[in-house]
């Protein structure tokens, strides 16, 4: 082991960050150390805030919210609801069909892995799409 290798006390050495933090090249670095990059940050952060979206007012997905998603499209295609898009009545008993069995595959799947709520409300749903579905396709 050579005499520069070996640690030498009380001499301490400094290190100099000269990258660049625009996609500017032409620009001069105005952020050498850390700390300027984050009082640039900052500063971006309070002066330019996005205009919030839709999306951003949207309810957390929950496994809760999903079941109820579900369970709106079936009553939509069951047509007790109208198209949200549309504003139209109309009925799609297969689609109405599959929605519905794809809410009794998601309680067979999920079976002992849910909360007392969530399997109450996945239950009930369940039960009571598909009673409207037999009543609806009785009357057809």
């Amino acid at each position: 082991m050579g005499r520069h290798d070996e640690e030498q006390p009380g001499r301490a050495f400094k290190v100099e960050d000269r990258r660049r933090f625009t996609d500017d090249p032409d620009a001069a670095s105005s952020a050498s150390t850390p700390e300027d990059h984050q009082r640039r940050q900052d500063a971006q952060a309070t002066t330019a805030k996005p205009e919030p979206t839709p999306a951003d007012d949207a309810i957390a997905m929950t496994f809760s919210t999903f079941v109820i998603s579900l369970s709106t499209q079936a009553l939509m295609h069951l047509g007790e609801i109208a198209d949200p898009i549309g504003k139209q009545v109309h009925q799609d008993l297969p689609a109405a069909r599959q929605m519905i069995d794809l809410l009794g595959i998601l309680s067979d799947k999920t079976k002992g892995n849910l909360d007392a709520v969530e399997e109450e409300l996945l239950g009930s749903m369940l039960y009571d799409l598909r009673v409207r579905y037999v009543e609806v396709s009785r009357r057809r």
